[in-house]
């Protein structure tokens, strides 16, 4: 009778598993020193060999004639493990016998001593599946099981197993298989199968299994139904796939931004019955080499490609920016995650690509070198300008101001907007005040908060500030502060004032009077409030 792939190359001792020495190593090493622990905890993604290594180590545990840890495969013990007739190795699928009875019904049983073994071993499939109550149930034996009793727990949700049954097991956390090792196993079992498997179509099934052996083996027994002959062509027929040079021309037409192109591509592809959740997958993989080659371009070793066809992907990558690319990738994970919700994965899939184009084609705004190198020209004369004005004692016009971008603080008024300080000698509200407040909050926030409820009030070429806190006057006299205040004060009007502060407990409402205001400025002088802060 015909057997599965799988199931026909199953690894038989630990030397035949693939890509995880690291635990076969120390089993061994424990088995032939006989330090054995009484639980153990196997956790990895599908088709890493948890299962197959569980099968093993019950055997060579209580193999008659082991070889530093391996089974001999030669005594009844291991004969019988291989048949699947040895009644003291129990393989519980945890996923068909979740209930707390099940639990119980193993207890009950482990209580026997074994038949022909040293150890009866429990081997749980799919423990993360036991209800709370199993839980339980198998955490009372697992705490004190008797001395021929080991127990082997086998997940591939980790997170789901409660931490106290995995602090009383010993864990050993499966790797994905290498693609360069599922690749020469594939190629190893065609030559025993006497068929022929090119190393592109072997690369492709490695690639498509995902670091799982069992599925790359699946994968092989149906394309041998189909020929003994297997190429890549062979593969993609068989697994659903786009042929990678399809896959290339999608994306180059993504990164062209041609959408009605590339939906025709998707359209041949779903009548040649390609499955389009499998072609997300692989536009995925292939905006992964992508997205390495323009991070880390020599760095050959990251790309799941042949060699010809780095030629491809560095010519898709120069026509995208690293930030297209991942929001490309961003843009295809998040459907690849509801397709298998969606009511059309087609539709999911057109949709995407879609947006898609959008991104791909969407141009950035961006300035020239040259264009910024004269605009710093043009900035560096005007400054020049400026300070040769100041030196000379005349006030620069607000014309050879350049326009600020939105994001810098507000154009100041037009000078003639504003009250000649040198001719008004009448005392009147400053009235720019609350932009001088929100500017003074950019600069300088802890003397802009003392000042809520202030007002400016303008007497001749001197600006008094009424506060209602004496706080600010503190602040005030502090030149940082005096600086900033008197800086923002020029930036908003254009004009430079002598600026003093006093404190009102009363309402001010009311106008002041000039001959207050002219007393208001001598007593602040006299105690040594600033007022021309140059």
């Amino acid at each position: 009778m015909y057997r599965a792939l799988y199931r026909k190359w199953r690894p038989m001792t630990f030397d035949d598993v693939v890509s995880q020495p690291h635990i076969t190593t120390t089993l061994k090493r424990q088995i032939s020193e006989g330090k054995t622990a009484h639980a153990y905890l196997f956790t990895g993604s599908r088709g890493t060999g948890k299962t197959t290594c569980a099968r093993i180590f019950a055997k060579a545990v209580n193999c008659r004639n082991p070889h530093d840890g391996r089974p001999c495969l030669e005594c009844d013990i291991c004969k019988a493990a291989d048949n699947g007739t040895l009644n003291d190795i129990i393989e519980i699928d945890a996923a068909s016998n979740t209930g707390v009875d099940d639990i119980r019904e193993l207890r009950e049983s482990t209580v026997y001593t074994p038949e022909l073994a040293r150890y009866k071993v429990y081997i749980i499939d799919e423990v993360h599946m036991l209800s709370n109550q199993a839980w339980g149930a198998l955490l009372k034996i697992m705490e004190e099981p008797p001395e021929h009793v080991k127990f082997i727990l086998a997940t591939t949700e980790i997170h789901k197993v409660p931490l106290t049954i995995i602090s009383r097991c010993q864990r050993f956390d499966f790797r994905r298989i290498l693609p360069e090792d599922i690749k020469a196993r594939l190629l190893y079992i065609a030559e025993q199968e006497k068929i022929t498997l090119d190393d592109e179509a072997a690369t492709a099934i490695a690639r498509i299994s995902d670091g799982a052996m069992r599925d790359a083996l699946s994968i092989l027994d149906q394309c041998m139904a189909v020929s003994d002959d297997i190429t890549v062509s062979t593969v993609s027929a068989v697994s659903g796939t786009a042929d990678r040079y399809a896959l290339y021309d999608i994306l180059d037409k993504i990164a062209l931004g041609q959408s009605a192109e590339v939906l025709s591509d998707i359209d041949k592809l779903y009548a040649s019955s390609k499955d389009m959740s499998r072609l997300c997958d692989e536009l995925i993989f292939q905006l992964r080499n992508i997205m390495l080659l323009e991070t880390s371009p020599e760095n050959e070793k990251l790309l799941g490609c042949l060699p010809d066809e780095l030629k491809k992907l560095q010519e898709i990558a120069g026509k995208l920016t690293l930030e297209k690319t991942l929001s490309l990738l961003d843009i295809l994970q998040t459907t690849g995650d509801s397709m298998s919700t969606a009511s059309s994965k087609r539709t999911a899939l057109e949709m995407a690509v879609i947006r898609m184009c959008g991104v791909a084609s969407k141009r950035e705004a961006s300035v020239s070198d040259s264009a910024v190198s004269e605009l710093n020209k043009r900035i560096s004369a005007l400054e020049d300008e400026i300070e040769e004005l100041k030196r000379s004692g005349v006030r620069p016009s607000s014309t050879v101001r350049p326009e600020r971008p939105a994001s810098q603080p507000p154009k100041p008024r037009e000078p003639e907007q504003q009250p000649e300080p040198e001719q008004s000698q009448t005392p009147i509200l400053f009235p720019q005040w609350d932009e001088v407040l929100e500017r003074l909050t950019e600069v300088n926030p802890g003397c802009a908060g003392a000042l809520r409820e202030s007002r400016g009030i303008i007497y001749g070429n001197r600006l008094m500030i009424e506060v209602q806190s004496e706080f600010f006057l503190s602040l005030f006299k502090k030149p940082e502060n005096a600086k900033s205040l008197r800086d923002v004060v020029k930036e908003i009007t254009g004009n430079s004032y002598a600026i003093g502060a006093r404190c009102v407990k009363k309402d001010p409402s009311s106008e002041p009077k000039e001959d207050k205001i002219a007393e208001l400025m001598e007593k602040a002088r006299r105690e040594d409030i600033p007022f021309d802060i140059d």
